[in-house]
């Protein structure tokens, strides 16, 4: 995602499955969103495709467990353990 001509990034793919390994926003842009936009696009992406996510990011998880309709997206050995 390009924002202002800075770049945010995060993700390797090995269909079908896609693992989020970092989620990266400049500091210029904290605050503004970016960060939830692009995971977000990124998950609704994911969910277009038929894949699964296996994630490995702590921004990603905090995400994901604000959104429970994305639980359906990870990949059996990434879904994290309940407390």
């Amino acid at each position: 995602m390009e924002v202002d001509g800075r770049v945010a990034v995060g993700f390797r793919h090995f269909p079908p499955v896609i693992t989020f390994a970092h989620t990266e926003v400049p500091a210029e842009l904290a605050g503004w969103g970016v960060g939830s936009s692009l995971v977000g696009d990124a998950l609704a992406d994911v969910h277009r495709q038929g894949l699964k996510v296996l994630v490995r990011c702590s921004f990603i998880i905090a995400f994901m467990a604000k959104h429970p309709e994305t639980g359906d997206l990870f990949a059996r050995r990434s879904r994290p353990k309940a407390a």
